[in-house]
């Protein structure tokens, strides 16, 4: 399965694991599965840092650098097509970053894993619910 991490499943995993359903624990385990990761992410979670929401061991910038050295995330580029699509997704939110991660899905065939209501309610992504 490919999956695209949400911001809170990308942060869960590697700080907070007990908050990931058996389900989701399994997949993101299972070798036949493909981690992916968006640079969104990596923005949000700078942004989580920067306003002191969560809080790393390391500096957020050298934290984020070690984790994407040491985790096998394939990137999931930003390009134009992401862009449109996450203009014409109909979500009941503008969160640019939902928005984003929501349009990537479509455009890489990735199944979003998250537990945001929100996203889980889309039903122009795929999903893996984080419940």
């Amino acid at each position: 399965m490919k999956l695209l991490l949400d911001t809170h499943i990308f942060l869960w995993s590697l700080l907070k694991p007990q908050k990931l359903s058996r389900e989701v624990a399994r997949e993101l385990e299972s070798e036949t599965s493909e981690l992916w990761l968006s640079p969104i992410t990596t923005w949000e979670v700078s942004i989580l840092a920067e306003k002191g929401r969560i809080s790393l061991r390391d500096a957020p910038f050298s934290w984020i650098r070690q984790v994407l050295k040491t985790v096998a995330f394939i990137e999931a580029p930003m390009n134009h097509e992401v862009a449109l699509r996450s203009r014409e997704i109909s979500l009941e939110h503008q969160d640019p970053a939902d928005r984003f991660l929501a349009a990537t899905a479509i455009v890489y065939d990735l199944t979003l894993v998250t537990s945001d209501e929100r996203l889980l309610k889309c039903s122009e992504i795929q999903t893996l619910p984080n419940l």
